[in-house]
């Protein structure tokens, strides 16, 4: 009886080493982050309309609401009135000068009748020198017309150009005052309520793309070399009482620079004053969350 009680303490002081022996097969371990996006007003106003709820699942773009949009609206039709207004006093210049061409035509005419009259001494060279008068002055009034009325259709449609722009301007606020997520994925906090007055750059929500989680771990330069990235490597997800779940993983990302050893952090090499960090890319099962820790494993494939 002596000698079973003696092997049971045996082997249960062996366990808590076993345990231990277990953790250092990892090569590093980390924490499970996403890419995270905190979605802000991009006007001021008050949500008319915001239907956003916490854990709620969104696709990229997805309507979520809007924020008061009357005064831009308001804005926008004087702004389209006065475009209607500007234009309406653009004139046709070849319409404008149509009658001068013609009188201009007559004179050319009559200038060359009474031209062959002098030559046969039918009339005198005074009636051709006024009606040569008459000509020019004729040209130059069609001219300065011209010019005028050119002047004017340009000045017209630079007001025009710069209602446009205004316009444009205000759909531009218009389309910013409808609020939609920039990614798919779930909503972590919802930072306003609807009825709410908001202003730019003020959060609304946050949003985390939960599919594609990365593991951020820290190695030492000794295991440096034996990383590259696109990598496939093996992720444990740690949930607790011993409880591991494995994952597939890939090296998406190398840190080109050594850092002192987080504190949080644990490497296979405690003694290390600097180490790099990587990221590792992972699909989520939807049991992965934000700051759980994981452990990866970079000897079972290697460059």
């Amino acid at each position: 009886m002596k000698t079973l009680k003696n092997t049971m303490l045996f082997l249960s002081a062996l366990l808590p080493v076993a345990c231990s022996n277990n953790k250092t097969d990892y090569d590093a371990s980390g924490i499970f982050e996403s890419t995270e996006v905190i979605v802000s007003s991009q006007v001021s106003g008050q949500l008319m309309e915001f239907t956003v709820t916490e854990g709620q699942q969104l696709q990229a773009d997805s309507y979520l609401g809007y924020v008061d949009t009357t005064q831009l609206y308001l804005k926008k039709q004087q702004l389209m009135a006065s475009r209607t207004a500007v234009s309406s006093r653009s004139t046709s210049v070849p319409r404008q000068i149509a009658s001068l061409k013609e009188q201009i035509a007559t004179q050319k005419r009559e200038l060359a009748r009474f031209g062959n009259l002098v030559k046969l001494n039918a009339a005198n060279q005074k009636q051709v020198d006024d009606i040569q008068s008459q000509l020019s002055v004729l040209e130059k009034q069609l001219a300065a017309q011209t010019e005028l009325l050119v002047n004017n259709n340009q000045g017209i449609s630079g007001e025009s150009t710069a209602l446009e722009s205004q316009i444009a301007q205000i759909e531009d606020q218009l389309l910013k005052s409808r609020i939609t997520s920039p990614i798919q994925g779930t909503v972590l906090t919802k930072y306003a309520e609807q009825g709410e007055f908001t202003a730019p750059g003020k959060a609304l929500f946050k949003v985390s793309d939960m599919q594609q989680m990365y593991l951020r771990a820290y190695i030492t330069s000794d295991q440096l070399t034996q990383l590259k990235q696109g990598q496939s490597v093996t992720v444990y997800a740690d949930f607790g009482e011993e409880q591991m779940r494995t994952y597939p993983g890939t090296i998406s990302w190398i840190a080109d620079k050594a850092e002192f050893t987080p504190k949080t952090i644990q490497t296979r090499n405690e003694r290390a004053n600097l180490v790099y960090a990587v990221k590792i890319a992972v699909t989520n099962d939807g049991y992965l969350k934000n700051g759980m820790y994981g452990e990866v494993k970079f000897n079972a494939t290697k460059p």
